[in-house]
């Protein structure tokens, strides 16, 4: 039996890969101007270039700077994050291992996240065009070329995410063989490196990505819509392809890091406080990395057993996905648990067993699958929160604004309860540990979870390109139905998202407790202990508890700035560009993605800065002591106001379709006006800040599981 959740967890990611290489070629098989008159091939051919080249023009400058960035602090990590290595009694020092190490697992992760992004982002620009002249068959064949398009992105992100584990595991345990199985902890948080790696491109990619995309679309709404008049994805809208590659950049690209970033922090969490009572038992050690690797050939079965054939089967699809996949999760993990976890063990001192484990995974599935349900409820224009939003308008901005807010913090209760029923639950169950694998197991369906989120943008792009071609009004009807079902799917990724955020960050807090005092006791040094009563907890607590607050100033601040500069260049161009409102004039696209990239470039780098350098300044300055404290506020305020920022977003978001589709006035009435302003306001709180903090949370915590030893040996200078 030794060594066979490294077999099976290698076999399954070569088949997600094998998988999204199938999908990536049904997808691009497919004509791209398929039953098009000459003119609108044309039209189409040249609308779906400059998307792609848009989307791949900002992601190789985006790219360029966090080479430069990954390097320099590959350097620091290699610098600063040594380890000493005990003999079994903790008595005598034996040796030492390098931060060099470290440092190559974070490179390695980086990358990883890196090509993950790049081949979701590459897909999608296929697709989105591809799934425009599917929709002039029938909605079935446009769903299916959407929905396959998300599906690359799915099984190549967590395929690339399990082989990147078990690769690094390998040879990091090759590398570091003569540590002995005592220090084996020491080896699982040098592989935490990998997983501080893609959180860190996440950071970039969904701080980046959100003020590209928000940047354009408020420019492209405000300047468009409300000063012209002139409809959503008019080709006459110099910001209309900045607005359809911001779509791409934000949630294909910077949703994949984001949710990558997860799962490799999980896992690596998971394996570190673990580390001790697996120590010489590599199937259960490795048990986190097959949860998601198991996730693959389910995702693949659910795939095959949704259909659409009919326009009002669309959205109950999306549905079943999320449903069915969950199902299927829970009964794989019940076989696979008790074959590779001993039916007692014993962690901190407490006695568990294989079944807590799976109770804590299952704790987490349905915590997951109950978050995202909840934030469909209070974001689809389906139930009663939405349609009150939209009635609101009736009254003005001002009252579209404060129903908004409302349901926002509101919808922050039920969520918050579902994820402490699970912590409660998983940490009575199996401590620390079941935390960590309550939060893979809301990650257990991570495939099916980036597959309905790529899927969004796709179809939205689809009907952009429709409008500009000037396709048939039932071509456009079609991908308005695939569209309005993806800003549901949307709103729930992220609230998955934000609700497995909580979680990971959680059990990465853990896992720092774990290491520290770990590495405190090798050294003969008292443990450290998360005391509210301590005043440096305290304290750290409430800095920690401020900074996704800042961090929601900063990055809000930074749409209104590219916003800015985008609606001047919008406004310019109508003004100066003889004929752009009769159809006769060109608008000058590229310009227009060039100013979005280059805030994007620009903004990004002080939210990163600020998310980076809390915790290792508050470890340096005051010790471990103080960054619990700073984790502690962090997570518990961020994982609130993201919740709260999303769900605001996305209801003014969908209150605005809702007035489109013919309610409360109508398209060009003063209620539709007041939503559009209402959706304005929610956009980057929807796609810029409330996403970005998960990134907050979870970075913070796993930066400072891997500056564990940093801040033992060196930290609380301030305090003698």
């Amino acid at each position: 039996m030794s060594g066979i959740t490294i077999w099976v967890s290698t076999a399954l990611g070569v088949l997600g890969l094998a998988i999204a290489f199938f999908y990536m070629k049904k997808v691009t098989s497919i004509p791209l101007t398929m039953g098009l008159e000459a003119d609108k091939a044309e039209r189409l051919t040249y609308i779906h270039g400059a998307i792609a080249k848009g989307a791949m023009a900002f992601l190789k400058a985006e790219y360029r700077v966090l080479f430069l960035f990954m390097l320099a602090f590959a350097v620091v990590i290699g610098l600063l994050v040594n380890y000493t290595v005990y003999d079994v009694g903790h008595t005598e020092v034996t040796g030492r291992v390098s931060g060099w190490y470290t440092a190559i697992a974070f490179l390695f992760g980086a990358l990883i996240s890196v090509a993950s992004g790049y081949i979701g982002m590459k897909v999608a620009t296929q697709g989105n065009a591809r799934t425009t002249v599917a929709a002039k068959q029938d909605i079935g064949a446009a769903f299916k070329v959407a929905i396959n398009s998300g599906a690359v992105m799915g099984f190549a992100l967590v395929g690339l995410a399990v082989l990147g584990l078990v690769l690094i595991y390998l040879f990091m345990n090759w590398a570091l063989a003569d540590i002995g199985e005592h220090n084996k902890y020491v080896l699982m948080e040098v592989i935490a490196g990998f997983g501080l790696g893609g959180s860190t491109i996440a950071l970039f990619a969904r701080v980046g990505g959100g003020i590209f995309t928000k940047a354009a679309d408020v420019g492209a709404d405000l300047v468009g819509k409300v000063e012209q008049g002139i409809p959503e994805d008019d080709p006459r809208n110099p910001a209309v392809i900045a607005d359809n590659v911001g779509d791409n950049v934000g949630d294909v690209a910077g949703m994949g890091a984001d949710l990558f970033g997860s799962c490799a922090e999980s896992t690596c969490a998971a394996m570190v406080i673990s580390a001790i009572a697996f120590a010489g038992d590599p199937n259960a050690l490795l048990y986190p990395i097959l949860i998601s690797a198991v996730g693959i050939p389910i995702s693949l079965l659910t795939k095959l057993l949704v259909k659409v054939e009919k326009e009002e089967d669309v959205a109950p699809a999306l549905m079943k996905l999320l449903i069915y996949s969950s199902a299927l999760m829970a009964v794989a993990m019940l076989f696979f648990t008790f074959y590779l976890i001993p039916e007692k063990f014993v962690l901190n001192g407490e006695s568990y067993t294989w079944l807590g484990v799976y109770w804590c995974f299952l704790a987490g599935l349905i915590a997951g699958l109950a978050v995202g349900l909840l934030t469909g409820y209070y974001t689809s224009e389906k139930y009663a929160p939405v349609k009150e939003v939209a009635k609101s308008t009736e009254t003005g901005v001002a009252t579209n604004i404060i129903y908004g807010l409302a349901l926002g913090y509101k919808s922050t209760v039920l969520p918050y309860i579902c994820i402490a029923i699970a912590i409660a639950t998983s940490w009575s169950l199996a401590g620390m540990y079941g935390v960590a694998i309550a939060s893979l197991g809301m990650l257990g369906t991570l495939v099916i979870a980036l597959m309905i989120d790529a899927y969004g943008p796709v179809a939205d792009n689809a009907g952009g390109i429709a409008e500009m071609v000037g396709l048939e009004s039932e071509v456009r009807r079609r991908t308005d139905i695939l569209d309005s079902a993806g800003n549901t799917t949307a709103a729930i990724g992220k609230g998955f998202a934000i609700g497995a955020a909580i979680l990971t960050s959680l059990a990465l807090f853990a896992a720092f407790i774990t290491a520290s005092n770990s590495l405190l006791e090798s050294a003969g040094r008292d443990l450290v202990s998360v005391d509210l009563l301590d005043p440096l907890v305290y304290t750290s607590l409430f800095i920690g508890a401020v900074l996704p607050f800042l961090f929601t100033a900063m990055t809000m601040k930074s749409v209104g700035k590219a916003a800015f500069d985008m609606i001047e260049e919008v406004r310019r161009q109508f003004r100066d560009i003889p004929g752009i409102m009769e159809g006769t004039g060109q608008p000058d696209y590229e310009k227009c993605v060039d100013i979005s990239t280059k805030a994007a470039l620009r903004e990004m780098i002080a939210p990163g800065v600020l998310i980076m350098g809390s915790p290792i300044l508050a470890g340096f300055m005051f010790g471990v002591s103080s960054v619990a404290g700073l984790l502690a506020g962090s997570l518990v305020a961020g994982g609130v106001l993201a919740i709260s920022a999303s769900n605001s977003g996305g209801a003014w978001d969908n209150a605005k379709k809702y007035i489109e589709a013919g309610n409360h006035g109508g398209k060009g009435s003063e209620e539709h006006k007041a939503a559009v302003v209402g959706d304005t306001v929610g956009d980057p709180l929807k796609d810029t800040s409330g996403p970005s903090l998960n990134i907050l949370i979870k970075l913070q915590a796993i930066l400072s599981l891997v500056f564990a030893p940093f801040f033992v040996q060196y930290g609380g200078i301030l305090l003698g």
